[in-house]
């Protein structure tokens, strides 16, 4: 059988985006069907696995989850392994991720344990949202864990080291799509048009007043802007402009009104430009927020184990949807360290594939120690 950074590289060539996974579902697929199927029973929804490996007395269900999806990215490493997939990469680690469920999958159909373990490979993590669906699914309620854990990548952080807290990790995220309609006209007569290219600068300018000005300091939220568009040529006034960002917050009233804001600040716009203005919130992730008692048991363990370094990190920006899992059954998600100089969504991002043995080894005593728990 391969070594694990051989299927991890096999997966690096594959990117696709979510809920379009399907050579990464029939690859793990394969690999699945290779492994003895005393124990196992799989299950698929749309374009992710369900995985079940049977205990030996099982009284609970304990999961473990993955996401598959990759990013329209241009890959820009160093490697000879590069994405087969024009414009598309996995440069949010999703391809380890996958690659250490199933390392950790594969040890415990070598080893067994009581409890039924749950791996679960969930696609379109990136947008439009894979986990919430999933949640909802007959297939994923037909075997509901009592409790669910993951991780995910961090570039910043060495190999042999995790990071995690109790409480809040990952911020409630949201889309952002504003689009303005006008009137075109020549450059020549600005008087007879209505110009989007203008609307669009000055709610640009307001929607940073938000933050400023009305969430509380003590909080924490992101309103940024990452796009514009509008217009066809330079002679031209602007029919349409559209702006597309993001929305981060660390609590959900923040979140209630930051998008309060927008949309008084929006209807500003229509008034004060005389134009027509629609807002889409596109896919919204609520936050990552770890089970205290999980958590801070898992911590203890890691501490008394020596098995890596352990640093209680501070929440990030950050968005996943895993913590649509969390809001329904308890758990946590825990950062890996990857050693890597570029950042998650970076073309040239390179992790560490010693990570993934790490997280092997972890996960696989950890989960066996949990199992062992009444």
């Amino acid at each position: 059988m391969s070594t694990f950074a051989d299927i991890r590289r096999a997966l690096h060539r594959i990117p696709e985006p979510g809920f379009q996974e399907f050579k990464t579902q029939a690859f793990l697929l394969e690999y699945l069907q290779k492994l003895p199927q005393e124990r196992l029973e799989l299950k698929t929804w749309r374009t992710g696995i369900l995985v079940k490996v049977k205990g030996l007395n099982p009284q609970r269900r304990i999961a473990y989850r993955a996401d598959m999806d990759g990013l329209p990215i241009t890959e820009e490493t160093s490697y000879e392994f590069r994405s087969e997939h024009e414009g598309y990469m996995h440069a949010c680690g999703h391809d380890v991720h996958m690659t250490i469920g199933l390392g950790v999958l594969t040890h415990f159909v070598e080893h067994a344990v009581d409890d039924d373990l749950i791996f679960i490979f969930q696609p379109a993590e990136e947008g439009p949202g894979g986990a919430q669906p999933m949640l909802e699914s007959v297939e994923f309620a037909a075997w509901k864990p009592d409790m669910i854990f993951a991780l995910h990548i961090a570039p910043e952080y060495p190999v042999g080291t995790i990071a995690l807290r109790p409480g809040i990790l990952f911020a409630n995220t949201s889309e952002l799509f504003i689009d303005l309609k006008g009137k075109g006209g020549h450059a020549a007569f600005p008087h007879t048009a209505n110009d989007m290219v203008v609307a669009a600068a000055h709610l640009t300018t307001q929607l940073q007043s938000i933050v400023a000005r009305n969430v509380d300091p003590l909080d924490s939220a992101v309103v940024t802007i990452g796009k514009i568009t509008g217009g066809t040529r330079q002679n031209i006034i602007a029919e349409h402009a559209r702006l597309e960002g993001t929305i981060r917050t660390m609590s959900l009233d923040s979140m209630r009104k930051v998008k309060s804001r927008i949309e008084a600040l929006v209807q500003g716009i229509e008034a004060g430009f005389e134009c027509e203005a629609q807002i889409d919130y596109g896919s919204n992730y609520c936050q990552v927020y770890n089970n205290e008692r999980l958590t801070t048991e898992f911590m203890d363990w890691v501490r008394e184990t020596g098995e890596v370094n352990l640093i209680e990190c501070p929440p990030a920006m950050t968005g996943e949807d895993f913590g649509y899992f969390l809001e329904a059954i308890p758990g946590f998600l825990f950062w890996l360290g990857a050693d890597t100089p570029y950042g998650l969504h970076h073309s040239k991002i390179e992790p560490s594939e010693q990570a993934i043995d790490v997280a092997v080894r972890l996960m696989s005593k950890y989960l066996t120690w949990k199992a062992q728990q009444a």
